[in-house]
């Protein structure tokens, strides 16, 4: 019998003690299949000798963690790899490879690492790549949303290509992506749509009038709830804009924006300065970021979740949404209709176009909707039905390489993998 394949999960974004909401979509799915299979995080962090200045004026840039964490008793890895800031991040993927080889080629030699599961294809999935030449050590890349953007420019899209071609599996979290990988010439046979799940243990409806009283909202207030990092590409602005007017027909409407800074930015105070610019003060509320554990609270709290986004490859936020009952209003990018692929569950609109939103949200706060539907397919989207899939392909990962390196080290091999022709 083969032993169970070591995973070292490789990816610069993952939660950890100064970025708890960095990454938690990677976390949820990967520390699932760490139940099955033996599992490590490698979540390098990038560095360069004088970001300690730019932090006088950007105080949150870069915030460092340890170099060792624990999460729920699984080892977490923060090795820091040269990354210069602007145009040289073309350079990325091969400084963090080069940044993290020492490391893992220790954890080769201390049989912790047999396949490298990569998470983006730019800059992780291109170093990655390297890696696993430098190591002749399998790896997979999850596409996750990025990819769309870095595709349409040539120097990453010839990265991209070279890591996605050599990988021994490819897993993405939609089929909008999967389309992408195979645009740029990745072989159907090698890729793989593996959505995002949702915890139906963490995500479910709790009682609404204390899940609002807690939030100071009144029973019969129409709510509407954002929940992500405060970004532009999550596109708050874009629902704040519609708010004058819808609330010419819901007075009492309140606008929850849950969240804060990420790595990707911080608009914060841009959008606090709409909201004062609108004169929407008593309408617009916001909670800062939550804990995923209580993020159940404002969603159960709320009528209507809205995201107007310009890019996602699968928001796992729309299924915490829906276990919570809510129906979701959302743009027509990325794997965005996949998720919400059906009328009783929400709406679709065109990114960008202001009238189709509003117009939506409206007719969502008007609507009746069958909630007892939305949580079933939430359900029907657990993560349980994710992890078997994956742990199965990182299992036949490490079968096959077993099976290629009896072929090439035949007195090495054990004899249950020796069945070269």
């Amino acid at each position: 019998m083969l032993k169970p394949p070591h995973i070292v999960v490789f990816s610069t974004l993952f939660p950890n003690t100064v970025q708890p909401g960095a990454g938690v979509f990677i976390r949820e799915r990967m520390f699932r299949v760490a139940k099955q299979l033996p599992l490590m995080v490698v979540a390098p962090v990038p560095w360069f000798p004088f970001q300690g200045l730019i932090r006088v004026f950007r105080p949150h840039f870069r915030p460092e963690p340890p170099y060792r964490e624990k999460a729920d008793g699984i080892e977490v890895l923060h090795p820091r790899f040269f990354s210069i800031p602007g145009l040289f991040k073309r350079l990325d993927g091969f400084f963090l490879a080069l940044s993290t080889y020492r490391l893992l080629r220790r954890l080769q030699r201390e049989q912790r690492c047999d396949i490298i599961d990569s998470h983006f294809a730019y800059p992780d999935g291109y170093a990655a790549s390297l890696l696993g030449r430098w190591l002749a050590v399998p790896f997979t890349v999850t596409l996750r949303g990025t990819e769309s953007r870095l595709a349409k420019q040539a120097m990453f899209r010839k990265r991209m290509r070279v890591a996605l071609k050599s990988a021994a599996r490819v897993f993405s979290v939609s089929d909008s992506l999967r389309q992408i990988a195979l645009a740029i010439g990745v072989p159907a046979s090698q890729v793989q749509v593996v959505g995002n799940g949702v915890d139906t243990a963490k995500f479910h409806v709790v009682d609404k009038i204390k899940a609002r009283a807690s939030l100071g909202l009144s029973l019969d207030a129409p709510v509407l709830i954002s929940i992500g990092g405060l970004v532009e590409r999550k596109g708050f602005h874009r629902v704040i804009d519609c708010l004058p007017v819808l609330i010419q027909d819901f007075p009492d409407l309140r606008y929850l924006i849950v969240g804060g800074p990420s790595p990707e930015g911080d608009i914060g105070a841009q959008l606090r300065d709409q909201v004062a610019r609108l004169n929407l003060g008593q309408h617009v509320i916001f909670t800062g970021a939550m804990k995923s554990e209580v993020l159940k609270e404002p969603l159960s709290a709320a009528d209507v979740f809205v995201l107007a986004t310009s890019n996602e490859g699968w928001a796992n936020v729309f299924l915490e949404a829906m276990a919570c009952g809510l129906p979701v209003i959302t743009t027509d990018v990325g794997g965005n209709a996949e998720v919400v692929s059906q009328a009783e569950l929400g709406t679709i609109v065109p990114f960008g176009d202001q009238e189709a939103l509003q117009c939506a949200l409206a007719l969502a706060l008007k609507q009746t909707w069958d909630k007892d539907k939305i949580i079933d397919y939430a359900r029907e989207n657990a993560w349980d039905t994710r992890v078997g899939k994956l742990v199965d392909e990182f299992q036949e990962i490490s079968k096959l390489n077993a099976v290629a390196k009896s072929c090439v080290f035949p007195e090495a091999a054990s004899k249950e993998s020796n069945t070269c022709h």
